[in-house]
């Protein structure tokens, strides 16, 4: 526990900054674009509808399509500025809903009043209408603040740091104390910023001026200390750190760890994580130059990049293919061959494979119909399963898609018959699993292999030439028990990283 509270103020410093500034642009955003709604009323419809559907789109959906859409436009494609600016789009519905309702509730004969009174447009505005709507237009401000801090944790697969680092990273790992400090945290924040606007909303009502005071000194002075912290790196004279980039699975926490700590070993360079990534977000991240480091497989550039669905079962061959298409189409160099393998096999219970005599993928064919399976979030759409299952004639009887980390539970207890694994995954002995030979060569080969940018390898090449000496050190068996170590013995990545490092200097 000492561990994870250690990374709080900056896990939070970062959510803070984000929820703030998205509040703010989306408050700013919002009340206006109401106000003028209820002035030229045909705009309501179309805009409210815009809203609207931006709303509809889930929001972790609506975080990742800002990463292809910002590379497109030479933009900084992971990290603070999507997540910036999805967590704005996302707020803007219910502050916009709120103003447009609150204003037209305002009572006709108040307005009349208004008017007969001589006030002018802007006077009723600001003195009858405004102040009439603003318990419903603080209302969908304090729903839009408790919105805000809860998607901001899904800022993390986009490269953004946020109380979901401890979230993401604690669900793969099986670290519940990771995952109870980034819950606990993130509803403590929601609640002390939808208790500051209440307390503008109540101080304002009952006219009470130093409860209003104070949740504005308390609310400034935390917008200061965003100012503060995100324009402190571009006054530090500290060199830009090498980026490692990880996805979002145990094996990729514990190479990234591998990767920072081995770099700043050998050529004394500061570095830095980006976490939990998706795989078209890390590759994409690392060809905009936003990562500069991670580990990728040869069958997913293959399968997933190049779009290659027929099966190359040469490593070799493959590793060949896929260092020609980074070079030549992305500009991107492979450092580094790791030396094992990690494909995706399909796995099952040992007890029940032996009571059903299944050793090979082939004897599922005449079961198919009776089992169900589960995948990662990626899995079932890949060419992968394509190809496993046009290979062997496949039909299940459901295919389920959920986390990584809880697919080997969900094998293990029977919710399952079948999972996506991954054949370096400790937890395939741990929960006494049996992978299922790919006897018609259905699976590609999938070596670990340490991609870099082209500006890493244009501007430091004492970090190229470390991570080349890194070429074949690890075999499958010590991968597989450095994952067993962190999901079935709660060993944390970096300790296991290091632990690993030590070997290797010890050898040379």
């Amino acid at each position: 526990m000492s561990a994870q509270l250690a990374l709080l103020p900056e896990y939070l410093t970062a959510h803070v900054q984000l929820t703030l500034l998205a509040l703010l642009c989306s408050a700013a955003l919002s009340m206006p674009l109401g106000i003028a709604v209820t002035r030229v009323r045909w705009l309501e419809q179309p805009v409210l509808g815009l809203a609207g559907v931006i709303q509809t789109i889930p929001s972790l959906a609506l975080l990742a399509v800002m990463v292809p859409l910002l590379a497109s436009m030479r933009l900084q494609s992971i990290g603070f500025l999507p997540a910036f600016i999805g967590l704005t789009l996302y707020g803007v519905l219910p502050i916009l809903r709120n103003t447009v309702t609150g204003i037209a509730g305002v009572d006709p004969a108040l307005q009349e009043a208004a008017r007969g009174v001589g006030m002018t447009p802007r006077q009723r505005l600001w003195r009858v209408e405004l102040p009439l709507a603003l318990p419903v237009i603080i209302a969908g401000l304090r729903t839009a603040t408790v919105w805000t801090v809860g998607i901001a944790t899904l800022s993390t697969p986009i490269g953004a740091t946020s109380l979901g680092n401890y979230i993401f990273s604690g669900l793969q790992t099986r670290n519940y104390a990771a995952v109870l400090v980034g819950c606990v945290a993130s509803a403590g924040l929601a609640m002390v910023l939808d208790g500051l606007v209440r307390m503008v909303e109540v101080g304002l009502r009952t006219r009470r001026r130093r409860l209003v005071g104070a949740a504005t000194t308390i609310t400034v002075g935390l917008y200061v200390y965003t100012a503060v912290t995100l324009a402190a790196p571009l006054f530090s004279s500290v060199d830009r750190p090498v980026m490692v980039g990880a996805k979002g699975f145990t094996e990729q926490y514990i190479l990234a760890s591998l990767l920072d700590q081995w770099v700043e070993r050998e050529t004394g360079r500061p570095t830095a994580q980006r976490q939990s990534l998706g795989s078209t977000v890390a590759f994409d991240a690392l060809a905009a130059g936003d990562i500069d480091i991670y580990v990728d497989y040869s069958g997913t550039v293959r399968a997933h990049l190049m779009g290659r669905t027929t099966v190359g079962s040469d490593r070799e061959m493959v590793l060949a293919e896929v260092r020609a298409f980074l070079a030549d189409e992305h500009d991107i160099h492979v450092a580094a061959t790791l030396g094992f393998e990690n494909a995706y096999a399909v796995a099952a219970r040992a007890t029940q494979a032996e009571a059903m005599g299944l050793t090979r993928i082939s004897d599922l064919i005449p079961l198919g119909p009776t089992l169900s399976m589960g995948g990662d979030f990626e899995f079932f759409s890949r060419p992968e399963w394509v190809s496993i299952r046009d290979t062997y004639g496949l039909t299940l009887s459901n295919q389920r898609t959920m986390d990584a980390a809880l697919m080997y539970e969900a094998v293990a207890e029977g919710a399952v018959d079948l999972i996506s694994a991954y054949t370096t995954d400790g937890r395939i002995a741990a929960y006494d699993l049996r992978v299922l030979e790919d006897d018609r060569g259905a699976i590609p080969p999938y070596d670990a292999v340490v991609l870099v940018s082209a500006r890493l390898a244009r501007e430091w090449p004492d970090v190229l030439a470390a991570l080349g000496r890194l070429e074949g050190t690890i075999d499958v068996e010590s991968m597989r028990s450095m994952n067993l170590r962190v999901d079935v013995e709660g060993v944390d990545p970096s300790a296991v990283a290091a632990a690993f490092i030590a070997t290797l200097t010890d050898t040379r």
